[in-house]
């Protein structure tokens, strides 16, 4: 089963979904602004993904820039990044769709083809 990790409200979200609604994709359904992922799920997607902790960022995102994580993200370890992104789903880059051997970060409806 795949998981959609999203945030309502947000456009590029919307789009996904009607992409998966669409293109007829079973997913369960995950608001990240009500259910943040814990470190240890981050962790896991992250190994999955085979990306740049960097790319779990949402870095267009409010609380991003007024944190000033431009600056900050460089002098980080791993684990204080999945620490902090553990700490608020604003601050993780979306949506997410989870599979068994797929993490996808971001909509990219190319990518999105290609994998599912």
């Amino acid at each position: 089963m795949i998981t959609f990790i999203c945030y309502p409200k947000c456009t590029t979200c919307q789009k996904a979904k009607k992409w998966l609604d669409d293109n007829n994709v079973d997913y369960v359904l995950r608001d990240i602004k009500n259910d943040n992922p814990c470190e240890e799920e981050l962790s896991e997607w992250y190994k999955k993904s085979g990306l740049p902790l960097r790319r779990f960022f949402n870095t267009s995102g409010l609380l991003y820039k007024s944190m000033e994580l431009k600056n900050r993200l460089p002098l980080m370890s791993e684990e204080e990044m999945l620490s902090l992104l553990a700490t608020d789903g604003m601050l993780v880059k979306r949506p997410l769709l989870i599979g068994d051997d797929t993490v996808l970060v971001g909509f990219k409806e190319k990518e999105w083809e290609t994998l599912l």
